[in-house]
């Protein structure tokens, strides 16, 4: 039996922790997240969990006691947005090329300059080579089930990789929605107590973390945390099975919404899915073969996958959230292309990219590109490969 209660998405996210109930929390505020850490503080405070909150002076350091904590043996979380994100920089790195199997919550927000504390997916985009999974939020009942779903992942011993679970600044972390939670035995149950392999306190194994590792064996071993991320496809999958028969709630790589017969489509991150799914809708009512496929997990990267559900299609837009500043497309068209290459008879593809800095999607913009697909159906053409969606310019 499930909750059912009005929550917003940082909320949920804070309640999720609680549940969990890590051993270590190292936190520092900034917005749009701070509600996440602050709301956690205060089950610290009143006993509602066993937690150590560790209260540090950056994100740099929130990243490296959690580091710290993990290496000892301990289930570790921290949270964090944007510029924050980017202050932990090195220590990301860090997390992911030790293995650990941290949890970390990301409000998207743009990352300066100029300073914008708005929603984009710069931050986490900025971060898709750090060797982390990426699980992305359509809204704040994904984002509890998918941090749920985290902590699982991370710790299965074929992957042992930090986690972020994103959602977007203010749409949905501040934004109240009706949603349900699990009981907290459930949970706690079901995520089950962490048991680390090689924890550095202890005495009778010894072992060496972070250690000079040069030219004779670095390579052997980013081959390791390569391999791991292959392996974290199929354990992802797997979580999200043993999930739906908790929670009646079932979860893929990614979600088809009116896909099959579908001549035009877009892919989508996070919370424009909705908007995009209400155009869907409206679009099919007047007889439009649309379709939509939203990305959750974009790391690892579901390449074929993604291929054989847009295969057959006739012209596919990519909706990207940030930019890569590399003169031809952002980041998550790069992906879809690559997946799409060589897949005979492809479909045309397009990028468009859109809400920079907290610029507003509608409805309407998400109509004028399944016209431009349409167009470009009709006519064979590409007349612009990159748009600037709802841009003045």
């Amino acid at each position: 039996m499930s909750i059912r209660v009005a929550k917003t998405g940082n909320e949920a996210v804070a309640e999720g922790m609680r549940q969990i109930n890590p051993d270590v929390v190292a936190a520092y505020p900034i917005t749009p997240q701070t509600e996440i850490v602050q709301i956690f503080s205060s089950f610290v405070a009143n006993g509602k969990v066993d937690t150590e909150f560790v209260t540090v002076e950056s994100e740099h350091s929130a990243m490296s006691a959690t580091v710290g904590a993990s290496s000892a043996g301990a289930r570790a979380m921290t949270a964090t947005s944007a510029n924050g994100l980017a202050l932990m920089w090195e220590i990301v790195y860090i997390a992911a090329s030790m293995r650990l199997p941290i949890v970390m919550p990301v409000v998207n927000r743009a990352l300066s300059g100029p300073i914008n504390i708005h929603c984009d997916h710069s931050d986490t985009m900025g971060a898709r080579d750090a060797g982390w999974v990426q699980i992305f939020s359509e809204n704040a009942q994904e984002a509890y089930d998918n941090l749920l779903q985290a902590v699982r992942i991370a710790e299965d011993k074929n992957v042992l990789l930090p986690v972020m679970v994103t959602m977007d600044g203010f749409i949905i972390s501040h934004a109240m929605e009706v949603m349900h939670l699990l009981e907290d035995e459930k949970v706690r149950k079901w995520v089950g107590e962490y048991v680390p392999e090689n924890p550095l306190l202890d005495v009778d194994n010894p072992v060496t973390v972070g250690p000079l590792d040069l030219y004779d064996w670095n390579m052997e071993h980013k081959r390791q945390q390569a391999e791991a991320m292959i392996q974290a496809k199929p354990v992802i999958l797997e979580v999200a099975k043993d999930y739906a028969k908790l929670s009646g709630r079932e979860y893929g790589l990614f979600e088809e919404y009116m896909l099959d017969d579908a001549e035009i489509a877009i892919v989508v991150l996070g919370s424009t899915a909705g908007t995009a799914k209400e155009v869907v809708k409206a679009l099919r009512a007047d007889g439009v073969k649309a379709g939509l496929l939203k990305v959750r997990v974009f790391r690892p990267f579901p390449a074929r996958e993604i291929a054989a559900a847009l295969g057959g299609k006739k012209a596919i837009a990519v909706m990207d959230r940030s930019d890569s500043f590399n003169a031809v497309s952002g980041p998550v068209f790069a992906e879809v292309r690559s997946a799409m290459y060589g897949v005979e008879n492809a479909p045309k593809i397009v990028d468009y990219i859109y809400g920079i800095g907290g610029r507003d999607v509608t409805m309407d913009h998400i109509k004028s590109v399944y016209d431009d697909l349409a167009k470009i159906v009709k006519t064979g053409q590409v007349e612009r490969a990159l748009t600037y969606l709802g841009i003045r310019e």
